[in-house]
This record gives C-alpha cells, sequence and structure tokens, in this order.
C-alpha cells in the first residue's frame, strides 16, 4: 500500500484526474503531428507535470503514431514505462543545472532520433537552472533541429526568464477540486477492493490541498495504519487532525465566553500533538461554513458538501453568533494563520488568538464591526457567561443604543437596552428569562431621551433639522439585519428619563465618547470645538485637513453613529472650519510696502545712507 503513487500512476490522458485543457490540447497536438519545439509545463506539486510529459513524449514515439493516446503495448511505449527509451531524456535539473550539463546537452540534440519519431527532453525542476545554463540553451530552445522538443516542468515558473517563457507554449497545471480529488481516492479504493468511509476519504482530499501526489501518500499512510476498513476516526488519529467533537466545544467556548473550557479544549487538542496549520485551516473552513448558513440558510448547503448530519449541526450554531461575529472571527482566523506557524511559541500564539474569539464581544463593540447587539443567543456569547444566560430571541423587538458603563463592561457590551417599544407584560417577561435584564433595566437612558422644558426644546430644534442618516461602515464584515415591517411601522417612544439626565450638550457627548471606548476613538474630536443648536451638531475645524480627518473614512462612520447615540436619531452633523489667507513670505511683505505710495513719498524726502541714519536732503 506503501507504493500507491507508483502502482497508480497514469499510463494515458484519460487516466490523469483533473487538468481536462491541456491533456486535449496535447492529445490534439499529437495525433496531428503539430508540435512546439518547447513546451513549458508550470504548477505546484503533485498534480500531474511530470506524468503529462512522459505520456506526450509517449504518444509522439509510438509505433501506432500519430495518435492521440500512447498504445502501452508496442515496443516503444514499453521503453518508455520502463524508462529506457533512448529518445526521451529525463534531466533532473536540481542535480544538473550547470552550463556543462546543457552544452552537453546541446550536442546530444544535434543527433537525430535513433528508434522513435522525436527526440524529447524532459527538463525536470528547470527552475534550479543557472543563469548561464539559461542563457546556453536559449538558441536551442529557439530554434532546435527537426524532430526535437523541449518539457520544461518547474513548481516556480516566476523564476524563469523572460526571454525562456517567450520560446515555450506555457501551460499552468490547476490544483484539483476537493470533490474530484475524493473521487479519484474512492476510485483507487473500490479498485482495491477496501471499504472506506467517504467522511474519511474527505479528511484525506482536504489534507491534500489539491495536489494529486500527497493525497495518495496520505492515503497510503492511513490505509497501513487501518486494521480494515478505512473510518474517520483513525484518518484522524493517523494523521494529527482534531476530530468535530472539538471544534463544536470550541464553539461552545467561544460562544458562552467559558475560558476554562476553552483552556481545556487548547490543552486537548496540544496533548494530542495535532498539525496546528490544518487546525486552524478547519476552523477557518468552519466560520466560512457558518457563515454562509447564517446569512443564506439552507440554500447555500448543496454548496458546502457537508453531509446532512453535520451540516444540520453547523446551522444551529449558526444561528447561536450574529453575522458580525462570525465574520470577525473567520477573519481573525485567516489572519493567524501564519502569525501561529511562524511564532517562536506557537501553542501561546493559538492560545491569544482562540482568546482573542471568545471574548471579541468586550475587546471590540460589535458596533464598530458593523453589527447590532441581539437580545439572544445569537449575541456571540454576550447574553450570559454559561447555558443559562440565553434570553429570548423574541423578548424586544428593537433594541435602543447602549448607554451605560464603557465598551469593555459586563453591563455595556453584553446586554442590549431595554426597548421602548416593548410592552409590560413583555418586558416582564424577559426581565423574568434573563440574569442580566435588571442590568439592562437599570441603565441610565440616553441624553436624547430626557424629558423637561430642555428636552422638548431640543427635540422640537431637532425635528426641524434635517435628519442624518443612519451611517454604515464601508469595510462592515456583515451587512445589518433587516427589521421587520411591524418593526419599523412601530416609533420608539421615549423613554422616562432619570432624576440625573440633563439637558444633551457638546461638553456631555465628549463625555460620553469618552466612557464609550477611550478618548482616542474619534481621531482629532478633542481638537475640534463643538456647538449643539437646532438639532445639529456643528464641529469647528482648525483647517481644512482637520476636516477632512472627521468628515472622512471611517473616522467619520464612527462619529456619525456616535452623533446619532448620544443626540438622537433625527440629529444632524456639520463641519466649518475659518478660511485663512496663507502666510506671506518676507520678501512679498517688502515689496508690498516698497510699492506703498506713502512710503514713496518719504523715501523721496529722506536720503538713506546706512542703516539705521537718514537725513533732510537739501533743498535748492
Amino acid at each position: 500500500m506503501a507504493s500507491l503513487t507508483a502502482k497508480y500512476r497514469p499510463r494515458r490522458f484519460a487516466e490523469v484526474a483533473g487538468q481536462d485543457a491541456v491533456k486535449a490540447i496535447l492529445s490534439r497536438a499529437s495525433a496531428t503531428g503539430k508540435i512546439a519545439p518547447a513546451y513549458m509545463f508550470s504548477g505546484t506539486r503533485g498534480v500531474g507535470k511530470t506524468t503529462i510529459a512522459r505520456i506526450f513524449a509517449k504518444a509522439l514515439n509510438c509505433e501506432k503514431a500519430p495518435t492521440a493516446e500512447p498504445c502501452n503495448e508496442c515496443a516503444m511505449c514499453r521503453q518508455a514505462l520502463a524508462g529506457t527509451a533512448v529518445d526521451i531524456i529525463e534531466i533532473d535539473a536540481a542535480s544538473h543545472g550547470g552550463v556543462g550539463d546543457v552544452r552537453a546537452l546541446k550536442e546530444d540534440v544535434g543527433y537525430a532520433p535513433l528508434e522513435g519519431r522525436f527526440k524529447v527532453f524532459i527538463i525536470d525542476e528547470a527552475h534550479m537552472l543557472s543563469t548561464a545554463a539559461f542563457n546556453a540553451l536559449l538558441k536551442t530552445l529557439e530554434e532546435p533541429p527537426g524532430r526535437v522538443t523541449f518539457i520544461l516542468a518547474s513548481t516556480e515558473a516566476h523564476k524563469f526568464p523572460a526571454t525562456i517563457l517567450s520560446r515555450c507554449q506555457h501551460y499552468v497545471f490547476k490544483m484539483l477540486p476537493q470533490a474530484d480529488l475524493a473521487a479519484h481516492l474512492e476510485g483507487l479504493l473500490v479498485r482495491e477492493g477496501l471499504e472506506f468511509e467517504p467522511a474519511a476519504v474527505r479528511i484525506i482530499a482536504r489534507r491534500g490541498a489539491g495536489s494529486v501526489r500527497d493525497s495518495m501518500s496520505l492515503l497510503g499512510q492511513a490505509l497501513a495504519y487501518s486494521t480494515g476498513k478505512l473510518l474517520e476516526s483513525e484518518v484522524r488519529g493517523c494523521l494529527g487532525l482534531a476530530g468535530q467533537e472539538v471544534f463544536f466545544a470550541l464553539m461552545e467556548a467561544i460562544q458562552n465566553r467559558d475560558l476554562p473550557l476553552l483552556t481545556r479544549t487548547l490543552r486537548l487538542v496540544l496533548d494530542q500533538g495535532l498539525d496546528l496549520g490544518f487546525f486552524l485551516r478547519e476552523l477557518s473552513s468552519c466560520w466560512r461554513n457558518m457563515f454562509l448558513l447564517r446569512q443564506a440558510g439552507e440554500a447555500i448547503l448543496p454548496e458546502l458538501g457537508l453531509p446532512a448530519e453535520e451540516a444540520a449541526q453547523w446551522q444551529d450554531w449558526a444561528k447561536r453568533f450574529t453575522p458580525a461575529h462570525i465574520h470577525a472571527c473567520w477573519q481573525m482566523t485567516l489572519d493567524g494563520q501564519q502569525r501561529v506557524i511562524k511564532s517562536l511559541e506557537p501553542a501561546q500564539s493559538l492560545e491569544l488568538l482562540l482568546l482573542n474569539l471568545a471574548c471579541l464581544p468586550d475587546l471590540i463593540p460589535l458596533e464598530a464591526l458593523g453589527g447590532q447587539p441581539s437580545s439572544g443567543p445569537a449575541s456571540g456569547g454576550a447574553a450570559g457567561r454559561g447555558p443559562g444566560g440565553a434570553t429570548s430571541p423574541g423578548s424586544a423587538s428593537r433594541t435602543a443604543p447602549p448607554t451605560g458603563p464603557p465598551a469593555g463592561s459586563e453591563a455595556g457590551s453584553s446586554t442590549p437596552a431595554s426597548t421602548a417599544s416593548a410592552t409590560p407584560a413583555s418586558t416582564a417577561a424577559a426581565t423574568a428569562s434573563s440574569p442580566l435584564a435588571p442590568a439592562a433595566q437599570s441603565a441610565t437612558p440616553p441624553p436624547w431621551q430626557a424629558t423637561g422644558p430642555t428636552a422638548s426644546s431640543t427635540t422640537s430644534a431637532t425635528a426641524s433639522a434635517p435628519p442624518l442618516s443612519t451611517p454604515q461602515a464601508t469595510d462592515s464584515p456583515a451587512p445589518r439585519l433587516q427589521e421587520s415591517p411591524s418593526q419599523q411601522a412601530a416609533p420608539a417612544a421615549p423613554a422616562p428619563a432619570a432624576d440625573s439626565a440633563g439637558p444633551v450638550s457638546w461638553e456631555g457627548f465628549q463625555a460620553f465618547v469618552a466612557a464609550k471606548n477611550g478618548s482616542g476613538m474619534i481621531t482629532g474630536l478633542a481638537q475640534a470645538q463643538g456647538e449643539w443648536a437646532a438639532g445639529v451638531l456643528t464641529l469647528g475645524c482648525h483647517n481644512g485637513t482637520h476636516c477632512n480627518m472627521l468628515s472622512q473614512g471611517d473616522n467619520h462612520v464612527r462619529l456619525q453613529r456616535l452623533v446619532l447615540e448620544y443626540f438622537g436619531p433625527q440629529a444632524g452633523l456639520e463641519f466649518s472650519f475659518e478660511e485663512r489667507e496663507p502666510q506671506r513670505s518676507g520678501s512679498e511683505v517688502d515689496r508690498e510696502v516698497q510699492a506703498n505710495p506713502a512710503v514713496q513719498r518719504v523715501r523721496e524726502a529722506f536720503e538713506i545712507k546706512t542703516p539705521g541714519q537718514v537725513t533732510l536732503r537739501e533743498r535748492r
């Protein structure tokens, strides 16, 4: 079983997995006799470059040529299969890449084919040729003798000089899709007469990463470890891969922010000696599947290629997180792969990544990610610290902007504010079902909801100002959920204000921003002068650059969101700065003074002999 690669090496174009376009072109060229002087095969390892080169060489020299496929029965084909064909020369450029080797090759090129129709030179790992060897090969590639063709195979085509590439027909070999690779492996197992679980074959195909040779090597390793039927559990144990139960445990720990469970799961991964690189690849695939299921639902299931039971489990997990949380975790996992693999402390780097995923709602407000906190388990664990901390998704129809403690605290980041449109009965039900509901009810309402003479006058002035549309971040990782028609039709009634709530003001807004996420949340806001009047917040900037800093990009998006949260949904936002004349140089000022008529009259009346000394001109 250890020689599956050699045992099942393709002998005809039709037996090669994938590369349909390349096979069709070369097969037609062999059948018609239209052979190019040089070919260039490039692509990742194990996708069939050398195999197709050998098949093409056999087809050119087959006794039944011209033919689209070699017969593998004639003397020439049998010699080629045994590696003894005198007219098919294979050169390993990794060990024979000097200029002397190329000069010896050029001498062989001058001789006509001895037994076959064509003399074929296959140069494997051709990018290992030296610069002098490339230069020595240029003229031969451009104008080789008749009945001679070159095939250069390489995994790094970017290392070839442009003069070499321009003389070759370049074909790029693609990595095989996972489904095609799994089908190829299943065909081999059927030919071997072995039983297998489809999930086990899918794992090997995924681990092979598009390479047929790597996948077949892994299959041979798994069959050597297996006692009979190829099982998924045995494949994971043999290859050092985590099982689905590990990823489900991680999702539970991340959703509930259960750090002890997260630490135990990580310790299990490390103690088993699992492949951390592939573990992160699978974790990234989990976030991808959850995001697609969260956004598209069951319609995306055929595209994911998951078994029905596994797809149902991931669909259930997708409903427990917000799209913003899933998308952020997906992106952080992708970005963290290289950091973990290249780190001097891979275990600690992986632990830091998983802790960041679990504590993401505490570290970064979900509003900054383009999403809004939800009232149920879909808040990514924000509803509670354990299994009993989830609230009912139907207990509130619309969440008010969060206020109160900073974004890093539990009450401020994980509990949505009480809704304005909820009835007393529904509010009581929400209180009974959520252990964090009292904290939400006791939170101070936003300043724009305060009652009293000042608040009413502010509300009336705000109504006359042009409304400010709700900002949407351009780099939002997930679209906002649309409200139902019933939610859009019910306007949010002002909540009763606490006695300590005062009128909104510029100073209050500055304190509100500082409490949300620190004074550095809005770059340049501390240097601006604000004025709240007639429902519009006007920010006075020092200059145009300062104004652009506040009115453009992500800075502007965050500022708009905070203005709406503090001053109310109808608040407006304007920017202003004083146009200043550019400062003139000393020479410009001097020229202007000298051109002044008064100065000219003085100069006519006085004569300046030395600096600081003037005398009256003598009168005639």
